[in-house]
Parts: structure tokens; C-alpha cells; sequence
């Protein structure tokens, strides 16, 4: 294999000729690592080599010890730990670092890369010490590419997202700090390694806390800092106001010193600069003040009468005369010719804006206020504009007994603006409305402002697609805002409803835009979800004219001809079939007449729809929502239905459809109660395979044990059937705990803890159907396990408020399952008391959890026979409910599984379906073989006081 010839080939224009090149290396790196990494780390470091063939080689090296998924990163960084002898790792490594002296500054970035990923294996693993030494050594003594190659590869290494890298570069923060500061100083003529140098300090400024904390050292590095501002590039300016964000973001209670004597000037300077890269960050700085003091302000009123209040300086309070006024000038810097989600210095500055009412409340109100009045009536569109984005800007923050007056004020006159000549400035008053709309809702007069407010939204949806989205998330918050308490006979939409279904009816039948009849679908969603009871029967007739609209669409699969035909199709009919779920949801049990004619269209809707369609997830959804609606009487729907069941549930390729079928099942199991165990062994059967499954995953696997729950439930005594496997389950999955290397991983963390909310529901519903079925008895193999899960629970302090309240359902279900105190030894456990007790007694938790949280407590006192028999809280099972919408905390439950969302595969569920090999399920439910696969379970300063201390001594020396 001609090396040069292959790498060169990885960066061809040619897809083939580029998977060809990649197979290549792939193969030469299975057959000889060793030698693969030999070979082209010395491609890297050749200097008679082309440019394109060390960078290439340079991203194959990377490429070979990085991965997006947590797992597979492990697995490529153990084969440098194993497969490579010392001697090889050694050549490799003075390979990547004599290459960052390259005159080529395409090879010295790839060697920057691959040495960053090598230590990251390294590094915490306390190997390599002499890579920062060596490093700092480039800098202080390098040519100017060994410089900045040198800084580049600190910067690489500091913005690593590997947690055990980060952790581990504290220890380094002299090196670290010593080279980035070296090469950020004004002293340095280079631009291109200030720059660099920047970059790095950026990244390293987490990292630098011990440093940071000494006062001397801190005074320097924001004298670099600041100096950095006044740079004549643009690139380092760029940097040192990133870093002044960063520094703000961490070390908020040490800037009180700096804002008065540099900071302040400076980045007000800096807002001003005309290049916009420099202004936007400036503009940011001020963003993260405002998001640090309300988070401040937010943790000192929920620690009242602590001693251990965070410092809170006012910074933006202090600076709202000065720094507001800019702010809003910045507003009028419009680009006309910006796409809707380009972030400009405009947008930056109305970010600003509406953090800063946010943090400084009324204060925010009369400069804002000011200009408004000043520049409503320009005759520049571009102040215009800003005066109405200014007004909307401020309506969260300051007192609504401020807002009210004022809003009530303009409220005509930004009615009147959605006629204005320029549709920037219609569009801008749109989301002003709904902006008023979502926050001062009361300052609305429904008999004076509602009809010629509709009316404008309305006339504004047609008009232009630009105002689509602005108009129709107002006609949304108007909706809400107004619907009234639920199941009211009549409110303020009531006599618009009728004229607004018409208007957005008509309009998505006639318009070609893809985004305006989507969003007006949504608007019609939240009017029929919001309807009044004297609406309903329109609601009942809306739901003919979508039916048939649905039904004419299925006939149009055979007609597109082309990829965008068809990803229009599938828009109308997601749209329609979501009108479809807010009818049902709206009309409940009354949608029974129309029940078999929507119920025989989406199951003809799921036959004509083709692979990988994205269709197939809202119908399911309709369904689900129709389940719930009509209850048992959804029965008479199983056997036609089953089968697009079973095939979601059985299709691993296509996990978003797999995810929503086990929701459903769910759903439908709920819905149909016992009726639905002539199907739960299809259904036990598919889920014990996607629990076994490699190729799902870790997220569904809390959703199908939560689903076992589910089942049991419903089927009562009929569950025994399936005990023996699933109680093997739910014990080894409850033996799922985060060790080693997974400690500190966030993902792994939140994983644990859905999967033990699956375990604790999945028991309660067991508990519930043995208890039902009079077998209770069958519960004692797995009494001891349960109670050790709790105390696991109770022990970890990683857990939600849901997880602790199935965990308060479950001690009171094993109590009303065994009346006679046969586990009464269980229950005298003093953690089990302690546990209850601080759930009651958490003010944080919901009513709900601590009426749950009392009636375990009150179990456990008659186990313990300290009282009688307790009155019941909750008349069934005392594990969270149904799916309900409106329930602030189980909302994660239902089909569409938003609790398991789609996240990195962080660990397998070892050992936990391992116990199925040897298990066989009566009426040939799930067989498995021996040889079963396992699972996957941010002016210079004044203060000449800002000396070089310490750190510059390392410097200089």
C-alpha cells in the first residue's frame, strides 16, 4: 500500500474514492496498529511530505483514539493503553510533538489534534509529565510556529469534553498558565500566537481556580487580559472579551474590583467597536452579568436565613443608565438581509435587553421606555423596528403593576404597527404581542383589544412568511392565556372560536409554504385545546373537514415523484394527524361517534405509508390518544391493530418508533385494563427482546420495565405468568450501579436514576396485581431485594422527586400486600423511617409526593405496631398515575418517552436479562438459548496597583 497515496486520497472530492482510502487504513490499522501509528506519525513529521498528505495522516491519527460515543471512546483509548509497547508510544509521541515545529501550519494543527487525544488518555492517568513542561519550553523559547502550534495543542487539551481529562489539568495549571499568559502579553509583536494564546487562556480558565484565587496572579492575568481588549486585531480583541464572559461566568465574586476600575469602561468600549465579532461578545459579557446575578438572586431567596449567601454585587443595577442605552442602540443594527436564525449584534443586543429586565426589574423600564417614545415614529424602519423590539424586550421582569399601564397604553398603537410599510418591523411587533400576550396576559382588555388583536395576527399569518412564526406563536399565547379554568362553559375565545378555525382553515388549504401552514396548524391545536364547552360541538364538526383533508392524502403516496413531493406530504399529514390528537384530547369520551372513522383512517394511513416515513410516530400518537379516550371500548380496535403494534415494537432499526410503541403500549394496556391480556404475551415477549436488544439504546430500557408495571397492573393475577423472568430482571437491573470511570459521568448518572423509576413502578404494579390475584406470596423471593433497592435510593443522593415518591408507593404497597406483618422486620429498619420522613417533609416536593410520603409513614408504623390501620390516601396504587399531561413531574410518561431521550449509549445494562438463558416462560412466551447475546443494558485598567506578581516571575524566568 502506497501510504502517501491513500492518505491523499481520505481528503478527495470523490465519495468513493474517499471510502476506498478510509476501508484502506481501516484494514492496515486491524492488521498492525503498531505500525499503522509508526507509519503515519512519521508522514506527519515529514517535512519532504505534502501538505494534504500530513494533514490527512494527522486527522487518521486523531481519528484513531476519538469517538463520539462514550463507549467506543473507551474502547479506542484502551487499545493505546494495550496493544501498543512502550517503545512504539514513545516514537509516536516525539513523531506528533516535532511536527509543532513545522513550517506547514496545516501539519502543526493536526499534530496539536492528535497530541490533545493522546492526552486525554494519558493525562489522568498521570503519564506523559513532561508534555506540558515541554509545551511551556515551546513557548518561551520556540520559533514562531513551534509558539503557536504549542499554544494551539493547550487550547485543544483544555477543551476537551473528556470529564477525566478535565479533572486531571488542574494539576497543570502552572504550566498551563505560564505558556498561555506568556504568549497573550502585549510584549508578544505575533499576532497569530496571541491570538492562539487567547484561545488557550479561554479554555484553560476553569482549570486555573487555585491560580485564580491568588490575588497577585489574578491582577495579572486580567491585566493581559484587559490589555487584549485595545489589541489592533480584531481576532484578539474577539478573545479577550470570550474571555471576560468566561472569567464572569466562574468567578463572579471576585470582580467587584474590576468592574469598577477597568471592565466597565471597557466593554462598553467594546460594544461600540465596528467590527460586530468584537461587539457581540462585549454585548455577551453583559448577557452573563445579568444570567450570574439572577441565578445569584435566585439561590440566596431559596437559602433565606442561611449564612452562606453568594456574593451579589448589583453590577447591572449600577450600570443600567450607561450600559442600556447602548444596548438599545445596538437593537437598531438590523441586517435586512439576515436569515431568520442568524445571531447578529442586534439580536445579541435584544438578548441583552430582555436579561437585563430580567435582573434588574422596573430599573430596565424607564430607559427603555425613553427610547421607545423616541424612535416609535422614525422614519428610519430600523429604529422603528428596535423601539418595538425594545418594548416587547421587557415584558418579563418588572412588576406587571408597572407593565399593566403601559402596555395598556400600547397596545393600540403596536396593533396599528402590524400595517407598518416594513415587514421587519410587522414582524417585530407580532412577537411583541405575544410576548405581551405570554407575560402580561391581564393587561388585556377581552372586550376592547381581543377582536382587533386576533384580527391583526390573523391578517399578519397571510401576509408574509416571514411574520408566520411570530404571528402564530402570539395567536398560541393568546390562547392559553385566555382559555380559562378547565372545563368552563364559555370564555373570551368562545365568540372568535369559530371565525378563527375558518381563517386558519382557509389558510392551510390554500397556501404552498411549507413553514406558514405547519405553524397555522399549530395555532389551530392550541385553539381547539383551549376551547371552551360552548365550542365543542364546533370542535366535533372541525373534526370532519380533517378527516377528510387526512383521507385525501393517502391516495397522493403513489403520486410524488420526488424527495421533496414527498417530505411535503408527510408535513400535511403530521399536521393533520396532530389536529386529530388535540381533538380527541379535547372531546374525550364524545368522540366516540367519530371513533371508527378515525380509527379505520389511521390504520389505512399506517398501510399505505412506506419505510422510514415520519408519519407513522403521530399516528401512533392518535392512537394512543384515542386509547385513552375511549377506554375499554378501544378493545374492539386490538385485532386490526396489534400487528402495526407488534411491527413498531419489533423494528430495533428504527428506534424513535420502537420508543413511542412501547409508550403505546403502555397507553393501550392502561386504557383496556384486563381486556388487554389476550395480547400481553406478544407484547411481553417484544419487550423482553428490546430489553435483551444491543441495538437499542440504554434510554428505552427504564421505559420497558416501567411498562411491565403497566401490564401487571391491568391483567391483575394473570401477571404470575411472567413473574419468574421479570422479577429476575428487575433484580439485576437494581444491581446497576455508576462505578470507576463512570462516577463523575452526568449521562451514566441520569441513566441510573430513570432505570431505578422503571424498577420501583414496575414493582408497584406487580405488587398491585399479586395482591388483586391472591398470590402475594409469590412476592417472596423478592422482598429482600426490593427493600435493599430502597435503601440504595435512600443512600444515593443522585435521585428525583418521582423516584422517591414510587419508592414512598412501594413501601406502602408491600405493607397493604402483607396486612399480617409478615416483613415486618423490614419495616423497623431506621432509614426506611428516615427516608419517608425527609420525603414528607421536603417544601420543594409537590403536595402529592408528601401526601404519599405520609401514607408510607403511616405503613410503616402499623408494620412496626406503633399504630392502627391508617385511612388511605390513595384509593388504588399508590405509584405515579397515568399518563397526565398536566401532571408537572410524570409528564415524562406516555408515548412520547421525552423522560429516555435520545442520548449516547453510556453503559450496557450488564448481567441484566443474563438470567433469561436459563429460564424458560410457560406457554412458549420467550425462549432463550445458551448462547444468547448479552445485552447492552470572556480603557486599560486604571490601578497601577495591577502588578506583575508570581506568575509573571515564572514568566520572565
Amino acid at each position: 500500500m502506497d501510504v502517501n497515496q491513500v492518505l491523499e486520497a481520505t481528503l478527495a472530492v470523490d465519495a468513493a474514492t474517499r471510502t476506498q482510502a478510509e476501508t484502506q487504513l481501516t484494514q492496515a490499522a486491524e492488521a498492525d496498529f503498531q505500525g499503522y501509528l509508526t507509519t503515519l506519525s512519521r508522514e506527519l513529521a515529514n517535512e519532504q511530505a505534502s501538505p494534504q498528505v500530513r494533514m490527512a495522516a494527522g486527522l487518521a491519527l486523531k481519528n484513531s483514539f476519538t469517538a463520539r460515543d462514550y463507549v467506543r471512546l473507551k474502547e479506542v483509548q484502551n487499545r493505546w493503553e494495550t496493544q501498543i509497547e512502550p517503545a512504539v508510544k514513545t516514537q509516536v509521541k516525539e513523531y506528533a510533538l516535532q511536527t509543532l515545529s513545522s513550517g506547514d501550519n496545516r501539519a502543526g494543527l493536526s499534530a496539536a489534534q492528535f497530541i490533545a487525544s493522546i492526552a486525554a488518555i494519558e493525562l489522568p492517568r498521570e503519564q506523559w509529565p513532561q508534555l506540558m513542561h515541554t509545551l511551556v519550553e515551546n513557548v518561551g523559547n520556540g520559533n514562531p510556529q513551534t509558539k503557536q502550534s504549542s499554544l494551539t495543542t493547550i487550547g485543544f487539551i483544555c477543551e476537551s469534553e473528556d470529564q477525566d481529562l478535565r479533572d486531571s489539568l488542574a494539576q497543570h495549571s502552572n504550566a498551563i498558565l505560564t505558556a498561555v499568559v506568556q504568549g497573550a502579553r502585549k510584549e508578544e509583536s505575533n499576532n497569530d500566537i496571541r491570538n492562539a494564546a487567547m484561545s488557550a487562556l479561554g479554555d484553560s480558565l476553569e482549570f486555573v481556580r487555585t491560580n485564580f484565587e491568588n490575588e497577585g496572579e489574578r491582577n495579572y492575568i486580567m491585566q493581559v487580559i484587559c490589555e487584549a481588549t485595545q489589541a489592533d486585531d480584531h481576532r484578539i480583541q474577539q478573545g479577550a472579551y470570550g474571555c471576560l464572559n468566561r472569567i464572569m461566568a466562574l468567578y463572579y465574586e471576585k470582580m467587584r474590583f474590576y468592574m469598577e476600575k477597568a471592565l466597565f469602561g471597557l466593554t462598553i468600549q467594546g460594544m461600540k467597536n465596528d467590527e460586530e465579532d468584537v461587539a457581540k461578545l462585549a454585548v455577551e459579557f453583559w448577557c452573563t452579568v445579568c444570567e450570574e446575578e439572577i441565578s445569584i438572586e435566585d439561590d440566596n431567596s431559596q437559602a433565606e436565613g442561611s449564612e452562606t449567601l453568594r456574593p451579589y454585587f448589583n453590577f447591572a443595577r449600577v450600570a443600567t443608565q450607561e450600559v442600556v442605552p447602548v444596548l438599545l442602540e445596538l437593537l437598531a443594527k438590523q441586517d435586512e438581509d439576515a436569515a431568520e436564525d442568524e445571531y447578529n449584534v442586534s439580536r445579541a443586543a435584544y438578548q441583552c435587553v430582555q436579561l437585563w429586565a430580567q435582573a434588574v426589574g422596573s430599573n430596565t423600564v424607564a430607559p427603555v421606555l425613553a427610547f421607545v417614545e423616541a424612535n416609535l415614529r422614525s422614519e428610519d424602519w430600523h429604529y422603528r423596528d428596535a423601539a418595538v423590539s425594545a418594548f416587547g424586550a421587557i415584558m418579563e421582569g418588572p412588576d406587571e403593576k408597572v407593565l399593566e399601564p403601559l402596555v395598556k397604553q400600547a397596545l393600540p398603537v403596536l396593533i396599528g404597527m402590524m400595517n407598518d410599510s416594513s415587514v421587519h418591523v410587522k414582524d417585530s411587533a407580532a412577537y411583541a404581542l405575544g410576548r405581551v400576550c405570554e407575560a402580561v396576559p391581564d393587561a388585556i382588555d377581552p372586550t376592547e383589544h381581543l377582536q382587533p388583536l386576533i384580527s391583526a395576527l390573523f391578517s399578519g399569518l397571510s401576509s408574509h412568511p416571514r411574520m408566520a412564526s411570530s404571528c402564530c406563536w402570539a395567536l398560541m399565547n393568546l390562547a392559553d392565556r385566555f382559555a380559562g379554568e378547565p372545563g368552563c362553559t364559555t370564555n373570551a375565545l368562545s365568540q372568535h372560536f369559530q371565525a378563527s378555525v375558518q381563517h386558519l382553515l382557509q389558510v392551510t388549504e390554500s397556501t404552498q409554504d411549507n413553514q406558514l401552514r405547519t405553524a397555522a396548524y399549530e395555532v389551530l391545536n392550541a385553539f381547539v385545546t383551549n376551547a371552551a364547552n360552548d365550542s365543542v360541538a364546533m370542535v366535533g364538526s372541525l373534526s370532519d373537514v380533517v378527516i377528510e383533508r387526512l383521507h385525501k392524502t393517502i391516495p397522493m403516496q403513489q403520486q410524488v415523484v420526488s424527495v421533496e413531493e414527498r417530505l411535503t406530504l408527510q408535513e400535511i399529514q403530521t399536521s393533520l394527524t396532530s389536529v386529530i390528537i388535540a381533538i380527541i384530547q379535547r372531546l374525550e369520551k364524545e368522540i366516540t361517534p367519530q371513533a371508527d372513522q378515525i380509527m379505520q383512517l389511521l390504520l389505512s394511513l399506517l398501510q399505505s405509508l412506506g419505510p422510514k416515513s415520519s408519519v407513522p410516530d403521530t399516528v401512533f400518537a392518535a392512537i394512543g390518544a384515542l386509547a385513552n379516550a375511549l377506554e375499554g371500548d378501544f378493545e374492539k380496535y386490538m385485532q386490526s391493530f396489534s400487528p402495526f403494534l407488534l411491527n413498531a415494537l419489533n423494528n430495533q432499526e428504527e428506534p424513535q418508533l420502537c420508543a413511542i410503541a412501547i409508550g403505546l403500549v403502555s397507553d393501550i394496556t392502561r386504557a383496556l385494563e384486563s381486556k388487554v391480556q389476550p395480547f400481553c404475551d406478544s407484547f411481553m415477549n417484544s419487550l423482553l427482546n428490546n430489553l435483551r436488544s444491543t441495538s437499542l439504546g440504554n434510554q428505552f430500557k427504564p421505559a420497558i420495565l416501567q411498562c411491565f408495571g403497566d401490564i401487571a397492573q391491568a391483567i391483575g393475577g394473570q401477571f404470575e405468568t411472567y413473574l419468574s423472568v421479570v422479577g429476575q430482571v428487575l433484580q439485576q437491573a437494581a444491581g446497576i450501579s455508576a462505578q470507576g470511570e463512570n462516577v463523575g459521568n452526568f449521562e451514566m448518572l441520569d441513566y441510573i436514576v430513570s432505570l431505578r423509576e422503571g424498577i420501583v413502578d414496575a414493582w408497584s404494579g406487580i405488587i398491585n396485581a399479586l395482591r388483586a390475584g391472591n398470590n402475594t406470596n409469590l412476592l417472596q423471593p423478592y422482598i429482600e431485594s426490593i427493600f435493599q433497592l430502597l435503601q440504595t435510593v435512600y443512600s444515593d443522593a443522585n435521585r428525583t422527586e418521582a423516584l422517591l415518591r414510587s419508592s414512598m408507593g412501594v413501601i406502602g404497597d408491600i405493607s397493604e400486600a402483607f396486612p399480617n406483618g409478615e416483613y415486618s422486620q423490614y419495616f423497623k429498619n431506621e432509614w426506611l423511617t428516615n427516608m419517608t420522613r425527609e420525603t414528607r417533609s421536603n417544601k420543594d416536593f409537590t403536595t402529592r409526593t408528601q401526601d404519599t410520603a405520609r401514607w408510607a409513614r403511616e405503613q410503616i408504623k402499623r408494620q412496626s405496631g406503633k399504630t392502627r390501620a391508617p385511612r388511605r390516601y390513595v384509593q388504588q396504587s399508590h405509584s405515579p398515575p397515568p399518563y397526565d399531561p398536566a401532571a408537572e413531574v410524570d409528564a415524562d410518561r406516555g408515548w412520547m418517552l421525552p423522560r429516555f431521550r435520545d442520548k449516547r449509549t453510556i453503559q450496557p445494562l450488564d448481567h441484566v436479562v443474563e438470567p433469561l438463558a436459563k429460564v424458560e416462560l410457560v406457554k412458549d412466551l420467550y425462549r432463550a438459548t445458551g448462547d444468547a447475546e448479552q445485552p447492552d443494558l470572556e480603557a486599560k485598567p486604571e490601578d497601577d496597583s495591577i502588578k506583575n506578581y508570581s506568575l509573571s516571575h515564572r514568566i520572565s524566568a
